[in-house]
């Protein structure tokens, strides 16, 4: 039987089976306790297939420090994603104009000051920072799992302002570093076709703003710097990326002096799986009860 691919259907049928809970801004969904399951199980399948890869796991907040947005050059390239945390610094007069303005139904943002965080737009960004200096001589393999932030706001399931990520990050030689994303994409297609799912991979770039934007995207895209594993979710035509791995060659380790045991400057690459897209992907391709799904693909997520 050939998928029907209906936004507003696959919508309606997540509600009803009280897998989300719709809130009133668009894109921030809440979660119901049959979707946290699934996507807990498939979290929990990705650190048992890399268990015996010995990544160092850490836990960062979901915020950064303005200060490093700023190093990392985020605004320059992704302004329109970035998501800023304002709180207020007046005095008891501002907090009663405050006040009225917010009664009155007035704008009132104006009377906020920027804090020194920002909400953080990648799961990897935190990792950097942590590893100046030199590495071990084979490198480093981290992993993290975070809630990340891109202003985005879309009724497209898929498409969310806040998510998490499942992602790894490895630092070493150029040449490790690469084999190892360009193997990682093999290893995520035959975790996620193993799933059931009819994954594929392309060559991909990153939403860069603005016409200096699209240059590097094409230098992205000729490079092959970036690569998304794609299922159909919402569209035969245009599938949803549920992994990425990326490439980035010096630009966080020369920014972080993140050096190899040799002296040489190291290169790093990540690959992230969206622990939301790929349990909606899973939903779509099995249907809304997981209690139905092939038993197969059960013995894998409920072990």
């Amino acid at each position: 039987m050939t998928a029907a691919y209906d936004i507003e259907n696959f919508q309606r049928g997540l509600v009803e089976h009280g897998l989300i809970v719709p809130t009133a801004v668009r894109g921030t969904y809440g979660r119901g306790a049959v979707f946290e399951d699934i996507l807990q199980r498939f979290d929990a399948l990705v650190r048992r297939v890399t268990q015996s890869d010995g990544a160092q796991e850490l836990t960062f907040p979901p915020v950064l420090a303005r200060a490093l947005i700023e190093r990392l050059e985020y605004l320059d390239n992704f302004p329109q994603l970035a998501g800023s945390v304002h709180s207020f610094a007046g005095s008891d007069a501002q907090a009663r104009a405050l006040s009225e303005r917010v009664h009155a139904g007035q704008r009132w943002e104006e009377l906020l000051e920027p804090t020194d965080v920002m909400l953080a737009p990648a799961a990897c960004y935190p990792v950097y920072p942590c590893f100046s200096g030199l590495l071990p001589d084979a490198g480093r393999l981290i992993t993290v799992l975070g809630w990340v932030y891109r202003h985005e706001p879309s009724d497209e399931p898929t498409r969310l302002q806040s998510f998490r990520m499942r992602e790894f990050i490895r630092m070493g030689r150029p040449e490790e570093v690469l084999a190892w994303r360009d193997g990682w994409l093999q290893r995520g297609l035959d975790l996620l076709r193993a799933l059931g799912l009819p994954a594929a991979s392309d060559v991909a770039a990153d939403p860069f703003f603005g016409r200096v934007g699209k240059m590097m995207a094409a230098s992205q895209l000729d490079q092959r710097l970036k690569f998304e594993i794609l299922v159909p979710v919402i569209s035969q035509e245009k599938p949803t990326a549920i992994c990425s791995f990326n490439w980035h060659q010096d630009h966080f380790s020369s920014k972080f002096a993140i050096r190899n045991a040799d002296e040489s400057v190291a290169h790093t690459a990540c690959l992230g799986f969206g622990l939301e897209r790929v349990t909606l992907a899973l939903i779509k391709t099995h249907g809304f009860d997981p209690d139905a799904w092939p038993g197969e693909v059960r013995a894998q997520l409920w072990p």
